[in-house]
Order: structure tokens, then C-alpha cells, then sequence
């Protein structure tokens, strides 16, 4: 008789814990949202995007008319020639005539030698200089940040030579690079630095790299600053030293910024003109690039090479972005926009887990 009563009191109990059906029966058993509640987020969400395509239209215009316009008629005037003697009628052509992918073709026989030539100089002028650039850069921004007397005046002498205009800063290193120029009274030698040959490609290279370092070096000093110092504070009580510390914290905090400028020269690089042509000269086979072979087609009135030139440089470049977005592309935009508790936090992982590997 007591196990009984029992029995039936604790059974009301259990059935009124977990009722059949669980949270599942009564999510289930829940009235749907009103219609008029619907209809309001959903006008609510056309309103938004509405308001987005009216903010965004005028820089889509822009880039429409800036970009996309130029690279649609040079896409189109590259399918014709020049004009010159039509061999059908004898007489010579007042229009341009249709040639279709020929421009495109003739870089692959004899007439593509200076193209490839102007191709390989392009690719190895931005590889040599970013390259450069990019150590240079990074140690002009480890002393730029450093806490020192005069920091401000180092670093406007570190930035003053992105501040000069490329044309200045060739002239500049034409007279430096001069025959009876300083360069050769350092050397000791009488070296033609703009005439033909290997030595005109080093003074391009040189001035360009002193030119554009400081680029790199403000981006990255950017993402310096917003390493806090708890990180080093924390390297420095596991007995970390100064090189450790920039290998493991400091290149793995700052690669986003690197990264974007890496980009960002890479891409200046390719389109090189101003600076090979004011202090060396066009026409030159040594330091003659993608961009200034262009400019020599068209200024000698045959349009539709220099615009197949122009074409196939536009794709090139777009390449290289597309390559480091692909394979760089969470790098490129950083943590998500993590504010700097979140860089501390990340900075000291990084540290510990490269100190249990280790």
C-alpha cells in the first residue's frame, strides 16, 4: 500500500519534468509569425538594399567610365591593324583595317621578340624591386617605431622619397647615375649606367627601390602600432629575445598590412613606365617594359598593337591580383576586423604555441 502511493505520486512528477514531445513538441506547437510582422522585415529589407545600390551607384559609375570604358575600346581597337597600302586595291588605306586576333598571333613569331623582351623585363623588374622593397620596407618601419629622440624627424627622412614625383626622382638619379655622376666617383669606375647592358637594369632597380620602399614601410609601420606591448612584455617573461620575438609575434601580426602592400607594389611594378624612361631612355632593350612598348606602338600611330600590348598587360596584372586574392585572400582582409584585444590575444597564442613546438 506505501510502495503504491508512492508509485503514484512520483509519477506525476517525471510525466511534469519532460513532458512528451520534449522542447522539440513545443517549438513545434508555437504560432507562426503574423503576416504583417513578415511583410515588415521584408520592406524593411528591400528598403536597405535599395538604400545600398544608391550609395554604391556613383562609385560604380565612376569605375564604369574610368575603367571599364578605356578597357572595352582597347579591347575593341585591337582587332585592327594600321593604316598603311592595302595590298587588295593598291592604294593606301584612310581606315583601319579588321585583322581580327592577328596582333595578338604576331607576338608568337619573329615580330613577338621584342614584346617577350619587354614581357621579361617587366617580370623581373617586379620581382627584383618588390622583393627589395619589401626588406627595406620592413626595417625602415621597425625604426620608425621604435621610441627614440627624433623619431619624427626619421621618419620624415624615410618618407621624403615616396613624396618626390617620379619624374624628379629619375632626373635625379639620371644626374647621380651620369658618367661623371657621384655613382661612379664611389666606384672608382667609369660605368655607362644609361646605356644598353645589365648595369642600366641595376640603376633602374636602385632607384626605384629608393623611391618606393618607404611605401612599404608605412603600411607596415601602420600595422605595428596596433601590436600592444603586453605581447613583447609576455615574450620577454617566457625569455624570449628581440629576434624571436619579431619571428614569431611580430611578422605573423603585421602580414595582413604586408601582404596588402606587397599587393599594391606588385601591381605598381608591373605597369613601370616614368621611371625606366626618364633616366635611362626609350627604345632601350635592356630596360624597355610592357608599358613603354605600348606608348612607343601608339605613338607611332599603330594603335592596334600598342592596344593588344595594353590588353594583354591589363591581363597580367589582373592575374597577379586575382592570385594573391585567391591564394592569400584571408591574410589580405586580417582577422575579420579584430580589434586590438583580440591582436594581443592572438599574438601571445601565437607565441606560446610556436614555444611548445619548438
Amino acid at each position: 500500500m506505501r510502495d503504491t502511493t508512492m508509485a503514484d505520486i512520483r509519477t506525476p512528477a517525471r510525466t511534469a519534468v519532460r513532458p512528451p514531445g520534449g522542447t522539440a513538441g513545443r517549438r513545434a506547437g508555437r504560432p507562426p509569425a503574423p503576416a504583417g510582422r513578415r511583410a515588415r522585415a521584408a520592406r524593411a529589407t528591400a528598403g536597405s538594399g535599395r538604400m545600398a545600390a544608391l550609395l554604391v551607384s556613383p562609385t560604380l559609375l565612376v569605375l564604369s567610365i574610368v575603367v571599364l570604358y578605356p578597357t572595352i575600346m582597347a579591347l575593341a581597337e585591337s582587332l585592327y591593324g594600321p593604316k598603311g597600302l592595302d595590298p587588295r586595291t593598291g592604294f593606301i588605306s584612310s581606315t583601319e583595317p579588321f585583322v581580327g586576333l592577328r596582333n595578338y598571333a604576331d607576338i608568337f613569331g619573329e615580330a613577338g621578340d621584342r614584346f617577350w623582351n619587354a614581357f621579361w623585363n617587366t617580370t623581373f623588374f617586379t620581382v627584383v624591386t618588390v622583393a627589395l622593397e619589401t626588406v627595406i620596407g620592413v626595417a625602415m618601419a621597425l625604426i620608425m617605431h621604435r621610441a627614440l629622440r627624433g623619431r619624427a624627424l626619421v621618419r620624415a627622412a624615410i618618407l621624403i622619397p615616396w613624396a618626390v614625383p617620379t619624374a624628379i626622382s629619375g632626373l635625379l638619379w639620371r644626374w647621380i647615375f651620369n658618367s661623371n655622376g657621384i655613382a661612379n666617383d664611389l666606384l672608382g669606375r667609369q660605368i655607362l649606367w644609361t646605356s644598353e647592358g645589365f648595369q642600366a637594369k641595376v640603376a633602374v632597380i636602385v632607384a626605384e627601390v629608393w623611391k618606393t620602399a618607404p611605401f612599404i614601410g608605412l603600411l607596415v609601420l601602420a600595422g605595428l602600432q596596433v601590436i600592444g606591448k603586453e605581447v613583447y612584455e609576455a615574450a620577454r617573461l617566457d625569455g624570449a629575445g628581440p629576434l624571436r620575438q619579431f619571428w614569431h609575434i611580430t611578422l605573423p601580426l603585421v602580414k595582413p598590412a604586408l601582404l596588402v602592400a606587397v599587393l599594391f607594389r606588385c601591381l605598381d611594378a608591373l605597369r613601370m613606365f616614368d621611371l625606366p624612361y626618364i633616366l635611362v631612355g626609350a627604345q632601350k632593350h635592356s630596360v624597355e617594359t610592357l608599358s613603354m612598348l605600348a606608348q612607343h606602338e601608339a605613338s607611332n600611330v599603330r594603335f592596334g598593337p600598342a592596344s593588344a600590348y595594353a590588353v594583354l598587360l591589363f591581363l597580367y596584372v589582373l592575374l597577379i591580383a586575382l592570385a594573391f586574392v585567391r591564394l592569400l585572400g584571408t591574410d589580405l582582409v586580417g582577422d575579420g576586423g579584430a580589434g586590438g584585444r583580440r591582436g594581443r590575444r592572438r599574438g601571445i597564442a601565437l607565441f606560446r604555441r610556436t614555444e611548445v613546438t619548438a
